[in-house]
């Protein structure tokens, strides 16, 4: 599946995309708010400014992935891996990251605490 088709059946009323594969996509800011993409494989996706407020991201592989301005408020990310994604300035009120994994190349915004939010350093 590509960034398009996403969007296309989205748009459609479709919610549910366990487990796809958006490897690279640019989905710079879509509005998918309420998305299921739990277990997706979203390794590079471009997500800034995107609006996932509700969205459910538990277990997506978000290495790389750049969330810079990405709304995820209220967004479910427990045990996603956010290696190496920046997450500059995105809203992160009321989201689940409880086992979500990080290192040290994982961008947050100033003050935000991932210790506090129940994240993994690897």
């Amino acid at each position: 599946m590509d960034a398009e088709e996403l969007k296309r059946r989205y748009a459609a009323g479709e919610r549910d995309f366990t487990g796809v594969s958006l490897a690279n996509a640019k989905l710079i800011g879509a509005n998918l708010a309420g998305i299921n993409l739990w277990g997706a494989n979203l390794n590079g996706a471009n997500l800034a400014r995107a609006k996932l407020w509700g969205a459910n991201l538990c277990g997506a592989n978000l290495v790389k992935a750049n969330m810079t301005r990405t709304n995820l408020c209220g967004a479910k990310l427990s045990e996603a891996n956010l290696r190496q994604a920046r997450l500059n300035n995105a809203k992160l009120y009321g989201t689940n990251l409880s086992g979500a994994c990080y290192d040290e190349t994982t961008r947050f915004s100033r003050g935000f605490d991932p210790i506090s939010n129940n994240m993994r350093k690897v």
